[in-house]
């Protein structure tokens, strides 16, 4: 098996090299709907069990819980990217980072400026269109196309008295960040109009206070820090925090991930130690899994002034609301806290809601997998618009509806490329990995012979890697074509 999965690996690089020496080409199709408007929040590192049936049991989200209980849940909804900015231009453009270019956190300004977006097709169509909130994809805050109303964050952005490009000019306003950009978007949606509107909501919450620098390194010197609204601070400081079974047994846990193993070790380093100092261990903690939770009550707050402004426009039914994160992050999983950018579940699985009356059943759930390339298409094709530039996503529209096909998705791929400067511990973990159903196989570009590959249906916290194990030995391989046959894809370059 160690030969043929060297051999293996050898012909993906291959295809890796002969996939972006070559062009892009293909179309995106929508299916002529009514024309609703639209609202989108994006939360900052929400992760998928801070809001679902798997939360911690103190969590009180009720206006998120009510948005849920009007619309659909999907539980198997995915990132294709596992960390903020290219994950970002995926939801807008219906692209894997490969193509709109955006594959790391470093500033990009100039490039997400040029970025075809659902925003552009929605604006000339007609639709009013409106981005507040945290761009994160270059610290560059100034307009990008497709929108009418622009008030943006420069980089990652302050949550007390931020920063707010707006009016054409960067200006400070006093105030609690989520509720500052809530502001925003009530008075966007209260502006009068006949055309229908977009509104693409991009809080803050609940990303630390936190300095990304150009080069995407972090500011050490600023620090990190979660930072809830004053009026919550302190809401949850006595609950009783509960981990996952994957914060314990760790050496179990890691005798199945060398590579991770390693890194870790790295970063116990008396280098890394002095640098990082009380940061390194942070997020695992249960102050700062409360902080989290209390940050979240400024988010559920934005939520229901924005649904209740709606409802009394009388545009609440007339409107598709998707509430849903840009990535996640880890609270100990694995031995990880501030690492995010691994293909783990903690990290990829994120929260999605979507109500649409025209759609949506109330109360309804499910599992058909969706990914965060799937979002520009889907909002193209419930306005029923044809897209005119390329889109690899696909409209989930049939998933709302509860018509999804028997032949509907069931595999995607996660890639991360690493840069050294944030995290020096992880420069070594290129990797590029595929979920088909209920199994993931994470394939390390520069250590084939340590793969991993979890059954998720039997082990839904990735604790055993069962690569090695006689019983999967027919899996591997269909898995590595899999792998090889979506990174073509990706690259749209899929046999005809």
């Amino acid at each position: 098996m160690l030969t043929h999965n060297h051999r293996w690996s050898v012909a993906l690089i291959a295809a890796l090299i002969a996939a972006w020496a070559l062009g892009i080409s293909g179309t995106c199709a929508a299916s002529p709907t009514a024309r609703p408007n639209i609202v989108i929040f994006v939360i900052d590192e929400l992760r998928y069990d801070e809001i679902s049936a798997l939360r911690q049991a103190f969590i009180r989200v009720p206006n998120i819980d009510a948005l849920a209980k009007s619309g659909m849940s999907l539980t198997r909804y995915y990132a294709v990217a596992p960390i903020c900015s290219p994950n970002r231009a995926s939801m807008l453009t219906g692209q894997y980072p490969p193509v709109h270019g955006i594959v790391d956190n470093t500033d990009r300004s100039r490039l997400s400026h040029q970025l075809q977006t659902f925003a552009m097709e929605l604006r000339s169509a007609g639709y009013d269109t409106g981005y507040i909130g945290k761009w994160h994809m270059g610290n560059d805050p100034t307009p990008r196309p497709g929108f009418d109303y622009w008030a943006a964050l420069p980089g990652q952005g302050r949550i007390t008295d931020p920063e707010i490009f707006e009016d054409g000019r960067l200006h400070t306003v006093p105030g609690y960040v989520t509720d500052i950009l809530t502001d925003r978007a009530v008075a966007f949606l209260q502006r009068p109009r006949e055309a229908p509107f977009m509104l693409y909501l991009a809080h803050k919450a609940i990303h630390p206070d936190a300095r990304q620098l150009a080069d995407s390194s972090v500011d050490l010197d600023f620090g990190i820090r979660y930072v809830p609204a004053p009026r919550h601070q302190g809401v949850y400081v006595d609950e009783p925090v509960s981990k996952r079974p994957s914060t314990s047994n760790l050496e179990e846990d890691l005798a199945g991930k060398p590579v991770i193993r390693r890194a870790l070790q790295r970063k116990r380093s008396k280098e890394v130690v002095d640098r990082w100092g009380s940061i390194l261990d942070s997020d695992a903690t249960d102050e700062t899994i409360r902080l989290r939770a209390e940050m979240l009550l400024s988010v559920d707050d934005s939520v229901g002034r924005v649904v209740d402004v709606l409802r009394r426009q009388g545009q609440l039914d007339n409107t598709m609301i998707i509430f849903t994160s840009d990535n996640a992050g880890f609270a100990g999983e694995h031995g990880l806290t501030i690492e995010r950018r691994l293909p783990y579940e903690e990290v990829i699985r994120l929260p999605m809601i979507v109500a649409y009356p025209g759609f949506t059943q109330p109360g309804s759930t499910t599992d058909s997998l969706v990914l965060s390339v799937d979002i520009a298409p889907t909002v193209l094709a419930a306005a029923g618009i044809e897209g005119s530039y390329p889109m690899q996503g696909q409209s989930f529209i049939p998933v709302l509806k509860g018509q999804a096909p028997a032949d509907w998705q069931d595999s995607f791929i996660i890639e991360h490329r690493p840069d050294e400067r944030p995290f020096s511990w992880l420069a070594d973990l290129q990797y590029v990995a595929v979920r088909q159903r209920d199994l993931k196989l994470i394939h390390w570009i520069r250590y084939p012979r340590e793969s991993e590959l979890y059954d998720l249906a039997a082990d839904p916290y990735e604790r055993r890697n069962v690569f090695f194990d006689p019983a999967y030995a027919q899996q591997v391989p269909a898995l590595q074509e899999e792998l090889r046959r979506l990174l073509l894809a990706e690259r749209w370059l899929a046999p005809q």
